[in-house]
């Protein structure tokens, strides 16, 4: 069994703040879609069971496109995404691995995912959001 610690993080203003259990070592997703390559957001996923967002539910506005599957979240004053659902993965979270307090401390493996061909690969995430 992988032991997990919690993490915190958050947006840049810090209206918007969440924890996460994460291992020791993490996979970080750096995806070439257009909204994550345009936005720099390289992301864990994780199953929900996972994730709490502690405060700031009120701050937070939607952005779905294309499928809306995906559910973007950004925190409304400083449009920070700290953490959004999947279209791969919407029993889960995607969390923003820069949006996390200690993210330059942690044990990193940042994997290349391919999501412009998104339909050839979206299988290869399905496992990271189940306990």
């Amino acid at each position: 069994m992988t032991t997990l610690t919690p993490h915190q993080g958050g947006c840049h203003c810090r209206a918007v703040r969440f924890e996460v259990d994460l291992p020791s070592h993490v996979e970080v997703e750096d995806c070439n879609c257009s909204i994550c390559a345009m936005s720099g957001n390289d992301h864990i996923i994780v199953p929900a069971s996972r994730f709490r967002l502690l405060q700031g539910e009120s701050a937070l506005t939607e952005y779905r496109f294309n499928t809306g599957a995906a559910r973007h979240l950004f925190c409304s004053t400083c449009g920070v995404k700290s953490f959004y659902v999947p279209r791969s993965n919407p029993d889960g979270y995607a969390v923003t691995w820069r949006c996390l307090d200690d993210w330059q401390e942690m044990d990193a493996a940042v994997t290349r995912f391919d999501g412009q061909n998104w339909e050839d690969n979206a299988a290869r995430l399905a496992h990271k959001s189940k306990d």
